[in-house]
């Protein structure tokens, strides 16, 4: 199981990213609580990132409201340091139910200290502890974190009533973005750096495509320039249907796209497309197969997407998005098992 030919997990994900085959398929695996204690329970381990050894290890600079916030620990809401009020939820992330901008301005509104220190403690022994493995690092969200704070609805009609608004909030966002780049840069040694910001439902981007690259593409731009300056790949999470942007993506220096839903894209035709430019992350579908599936169907599936979309490197293995409880352990080990198989 794992890497081909001696390689260390960095080097397999390199190679992969350089659009080499190593003879195996590279896997990740990200799950809600519930059911990372199904998969630990099964396996037998505290760690399954260890215990299976997963090539690429994910952390995220430490927010004051954790992305799993339990209702026991934390109350019903809790307030980030945006101020934006969330819901809490034993199974998920929670909702933000509270946004800290009412009014389509920012007069009054002071961002958050980028810098503040509680947000690094924990990365430097991070690195050490994974430094054998591909480290990405979350820097945050940038349209979905102003979706947060503006409330997604408002934000939409803002993007048409109020576009200079738009403007300036993400270019007030970017900057937090920015200054966690730096500091990350200057403190730590790690290979990439991660977006989170969804910009497509299941059918169709959120905005116009027009309307993205006004606004989004020239910060997405920024945030991945001062990451490519320091030597680091670029990874963007983004749900949904995002195809009419992709060549924009690679433009600005995206390096690996993330998750692919396969209900929302064809997987299959972007390999053909971009396959030789841009690696895909992703790709099992969640919606039905991974719920409702056989786990001899989960493994067929596995096993098509290592053959074709791992066929000249530029992929790694991984669901549609983060394993709910939904998915019947018996399936998430057909798929876990099968990933790791050689080939």
């Amino acid at each position: 199981m794992g890497a081909a030919g001696g390689l260390t997990n960095r080097k397999w994900i390199e190679e992969t990213l350089a659009h080499r085959e190593t003879g195996a398929v590279p896997y990740n695996f990200l799950f809600s609580p519930p059911a990372l204690e199904r998969v630990q329970k099964h396996y037998g381990t505290n760690s399954i990132q260890d215990a299976l050894d997963f090539p690429v290890r994910m952390t995220g600079t430490t927010s004051v409201k954790p992305l799993y916030a339990s209702p026991a620990e934390y109350g019903d809401t809790i307030t980030d340091e945006f101020g934006v009020v969330w819901s809490t939820s034993p199974i998920d992330r929670g909702a933000p139910i509270g946004p800290c901008l009412t009014e389509p301005g920012l007069s009054g509104y002071t961002f958050p200290d980028a810098r503040a220190e509680y947000r690094f403690e924990h990365i430097g022994e991070w690195c050490k502890r994974t430094r054998d493995c591909y480290r990405i690092v979350w820097i945050g969200d940038l349209w979905e974190r102003a979706t947060f704070m503006r409330g997604m609805e408002h934000l939409l009609l803002d993007v048409a009533l109020h576009p200079e608004f738009v403007d300036e909030l993400l270019h007030g966002i970017a900057g937090f973005i920015l200054e966690t780049e730096s500091v990350l840069f200057d403190r730590f040694d790690f290979e990439g750096v991660a977006l989170s910001d969804d910009y497509g439902t299941q059918k169709a981007m959120l905005m116009s495509p027009d309307d993205w690259r006004k606004l989004i593409k020239p910060r997405v731009a920024e945030i991945f320039a001062l990451a490519k300056k320091h030597g680091r790949t670029c990874f963007l999470h983004s749900c949904g249907h995002v195809r009419p942007v992709i060549g924009d993506l690679l433009e600005v220096g995206l390096d690996i796209l993330h998750p692919i839903q396969p209900e929302a894209m064809d997987v299959f035709e972007l390999k053909r497309e971009f396959g030789g430019r841009l690696t895909f992350c992703g790709g099992v579908r969640t919606q039905d197969l991974l719920p409702y599936g056989t786990p001899e169907e989960v493994r067929e599936e596995v096993r098509r997407l290592k053959r074709e979309m791992g066929k000249g490197g530029g992929y790694i293995l991984e669901p549609g998005i983060t394993l709910q409880d939904d998915v019947p352990i018996g399936n998430i080990v057909a798929m876990i098992d099968e990933a790791r198989k050689p080939g």
